[in-house]
């Protein structure tokens, strides 16, 4: 008698389990795979302390004293710095894309080539602070002080920046163009080679500043804007009569 499987013929598509274990394996580094790909991104160390290259993204920084410190290079997007301290804190290059500055401190603070588009905040002070080369474009920042600021080259296009302060402010090769400016001051202020183009300047102070260097002016801008007889203007342009304008109550 023939013993139960004798002779019989095996299935090419049959395996053993040996056979199997290649597959296996494949079929397990294919999954590691996948997951190294799909893994979530690391998440900012809210807890970290301050320092060079710091990532304190989304992070709630409130009322924190800051000054002196050094964060050049930090990743601080969307972070809530509302009335911290950062007097003379190093912030050259660091990422401050949307962050909140309410009432923040910043008074002479070096943020060369920082990035701080669409960042917000009412009452900021950047007075005496280095903004040279940096980025402030769609910025939303009423009432915010950049006296005596260095903000040579600064690209501060499409920002509200109403009523802000630009005393003694050196604003050479600035572009300034469709930025709000309404009620401004910027007596005492260089603007030299400054873009203006499109610029909203309601009742802005140009009392004694010389603007004859300056780009895309216009006559319907000075007639909203209030300068005096020591404002210089650019060739082609004349003194509104509504200068110099009443004090407002």
């Amino acid at each position: 008698m023939t013993p139960s499987g004798a002779g019989r013929v095996r299935s090419p598509h049959e395996t053993t389990p040996m056979t199997l274990i290649p597959r296996y394996l494949s079929l397990a580094c294919a999954v590691a795979f996948l997951a190294v790909l799909v893994q979530p991104p690391a998440q900012a160390a809210c807890g970290d302390r301050p320092g060079p290259g710091i990532d304190w993204s989304k992070c709630q920084k409130m009322r924190l004293k800051l000054r002196g410190e050094n964060l050049s290079g930090a990743t601080l997007v969307r972070v809530d710095l509302t009335a911290s301290d950062l007097k003379g804190a190093n912030l050259q290059g660091a990422d401050l894309a949307n962050a909140n500055l309410t009432r923040a401190r910043l008074q002479a603070a070096n943020l060369k080539g920082a990035n701080l588009s669409k960042v917000f905040g009412n009452r900021p002070d950047f007075s005496e602070a280095v903004l040279s080369g940096a980025r402030l474009a769609k910025a939303e920042l009423p009432r915010a002080n950049f006296g005596g600021a260095d903000l040579e080259g600064l690209d501060a296009s499409k920002a509200a920046l109403s009523r802000g302060s630009f005393k003694d402010a050196r604003l050479k090769g600035a572009d300034l163009s469709k930025t709000i400016l309404a009620r401004a001051d910027f007596t005492g202020a260089d603007m030299t080679e400054v873009d203006l183009s499109g610029a909203y300047i309601l009742r802005t102070n140009l009392a004694g500043v010389d603007l004859s260097r300056t780009w895309g002016l216009t006559q319907d801008q000075l007639e909203d804007a209030c300068g005096d007889d020591g404002t210089k203007l650019p060739a082609g342009l004349t003194r509104p009569a509504t200068w110099p304008c009443a004090t407002e109550d």
